[in-house]
């Protein structure tokens, strides 16, 4: 085979032996007995180590010198050909014994984090954060290509973007949105809507059925967190959780659509490539806020909501629904926070964690740190650890450059919505209809089908014709 046939080949088992993966995990979130984790664990692990060695042999690297000395090469290949070189030079570039040291630092501090936030205490974890800290410096040492050592970091999840680039967007929204918030929170109370476990299952797989999603490519399923994936483009996967009254479930089941949507129309040519699936986090993450956000949160949409409630049992006026799913209220935990507070969150985040790895801020000073930027940014007084530093899970398993693609989600997903209805007209007629086949058809040509073609300011400038920008988001907020 030429080395051209023989990068292929290898690429399709990548990608096969990630799809297993994913199904794996799939089965672990949803579905597995709790007795069978530590059986799970050793098969994802022996596929992880089995992946890794096929990504980073020296045979790759052997097809791709051969292939770029030849040159000739149609527009798909050629991306092929120059993500994969980016790929496996980056993976070599990290010793293996570094990137063990990483794993085996994520699990731990994990299982640390857990014990740490029930008991609200941050000393407890303070000692497994500096062992992550430390082994992240190390791992940026290894790819630093940019200006500051979080750039490694944020290219594992938005290659291309950088700490000075992401700054450059949160800085005004910083400055921005938290008065658009007060004024919004300061609007009158949401009606109280007691809707049921059961009658939010059906309202779940009304809507669901309503954007499109059929059995013959789709399973809805439920777990603790939801989540979506793809494990090609005609099996789909999303869950939703059912944890209270409201409708949480449905949000979150349309979050969780906007990524699988994403997934499974990409454009057939790119399946079992590396080029087969979403771009980045960012993308991703405005995928599903494009749904979330502008779709299930339409003020047009909420007859639709209403509709499947009460297929459910559940009669709810369309206006209370939409208050309902807009209410604004400043609140401490990053994943009960609303449209227009959640980027806020994260903006502290990605403020705390780029000091963190750049050494100006001391793991002993974050959890103060911490306290003051939620007053600052949300007016809100942290009350405990387990409140404040210690929710979330990403800094225990060493997911460093995470963060930031939740937020930056928010805005692309904005600045989408904005191009899309400034090309087809406002969509507020077909959404009282519940249809949006011109939204998935507009997605899928204009984001969806370029797979990791294009990354993430590549992308959006493409489609929008701007770079990244809050401004969209900032007019969005003045609309709830």
């Amino acid at each position: 085979m030429s080395g051209l046939e023989s990068l292929r080949e290898r690429l399709a088992e990548l990608a096969d032996l990630s799809s297993l993966g994913r199904l794996a995990a799939w089965d672990q979130r949803t579905m597995m007995p709790r007795a069978g984790a530590a059986s799970r664990a050793q098969q994802l692990g022996a596929l992880q180590r089995l992946a890794h060695e096929r990504a980073t042999s020296d045979d790759i690297g052997e097809w791709l010198q051969a292939i770029e000395a030849d040159g000739d090469l149609g527009d798909v290949d050629r991306d092929v050909v120059r993500v994969a070189r980016r790929d496996w030079d980056r993976q070599r570039r990290v010793p293996a014994d570094l990137a063990a040291a990483r794993v085996k630092a994520a699990a731990e501090g994990q299982a640390v984090w857990q014990d740490a936030r029930a008991r609200s205490d941050f000393a407890l974890f303070a000692p497994a954060l500096e062992r992550n800290l430390v082994l992240a410096r190390e791992y940026a040492a290894c790819l630093d290509d940019g200006s500051h050592p979080y750039d490694a970091l944020l290219a594992d999840y938005d290659y291309g973007l950088t700490a000075a680039r992401v700054q450059s967007i949160f800085g005004p929204l910083a400055q921005a949105l938290p008065p658009l918030v007060a004024e919004a929170a300061a609007g009158p109370e949401a009606p109280d809507v007691a809707v049921p476990v059961e009658a939010q299952e059906v309202a779940v797989l009304g809507v669901l059925r309503q954007l499109g999603v059929r059995e013959e490519r789709w399973r809805v399923d439920v777990s603790p967190h939801p989540f979506s994936l793809a494990l090609s483009t005609s099996d789909l996967r999303v869950t939703t959780r059912y944890t209270g009254m409201g409708l949480e479930s449905v949000l979150a089941a349309v979050h969780e659509y906007g990524h699988a949507l994403y997934e499974s129309q990409i454009a057939p040519e790119l399946a079992r490539t590396n080029l087969g699936h979403g771009t980045s986090m960012s993308v991703h993450e405005s995928q599903s806020k494009l749904w979330e956000n502008h779709v299930a949160r339409n003020r047009a949409f909420a007859p639709v909501i209403a509709g499947a409630l009460a297929v459910g049992g559940v009669a709810v006026e369309a206006e209370a629904v939409h208050a309902l799913v807009v209410r604004v209220r400043p609140s401490l935990i990053r994943v009960e926070a609303d449209q227009l507070t959640y980027p806020l969150h994260i903006v502290m985040r990605f403020e705390l964690e780029r000091a963190l790895i750049e050494g100006t801020l001391a793991v002993a000073d974050l959890p103060a740190a911490w306290n003051e930027g939620m007053w600052r940014l949300l007016g809100v007084h942290v009350p405990d650890d387990a409140h404040g530093v210690l929710q979330d899970i990403h800094w225990a398993a060493g997911a460093f450059g995470y963060f930031p693609s939740y937020a930056l989600g928010c805005l692309i997903a904005a600045q989408l919505w904005e191009r899309m209805e400034s090309e087809l007209g406002a969509q507020d007629e077909a959404l009282g209809r519940g249809d949006v086949e011109a939204i998935r058809a507009w997605l899928g040509e204009h984001v969806h089908r370029h797979g990791r073609r294009l990354d993430t300011e590549a992308l959006v400038e493409r489609v929008t014709g701007d770079p990244i920008d809050a401004e969209p988001f900032l007019r969005y907020a003045t609309t709830v």
